[in-house]
């Protein structure tokens, strides 16, 4: 899948000033981008991978 097609979300936790991520998920795992320069290639994570951050940010685990 090319990573510039698929349906983009904007973080829940977005300012509205381009300070935030977004996220399209695939059957492939998921792409991930910067809102800031949505022209640099997005980066992408496995099922598993992606599945581990989620679980790890729900728990708290990357809090600051």
């Amino acid at each position: 899948m090319d990573s510039t097609t698929p349906p983009w979300k904007t973080s829940s936790y977005s300012t509205g000033n381009g300070a935030c991520v977004e996220v399209a998920k695939t059957t492939g795992g998921a792409y991930f981008r910067d809102t800031k320069d949505r022209g640099i290639p997005a980066a992408s994570s496995s099922p598993a991978a992606w599945g581990a951050f989620l679980g790890a940010v729900k728990a708290g685990a990357l809090d600051a």
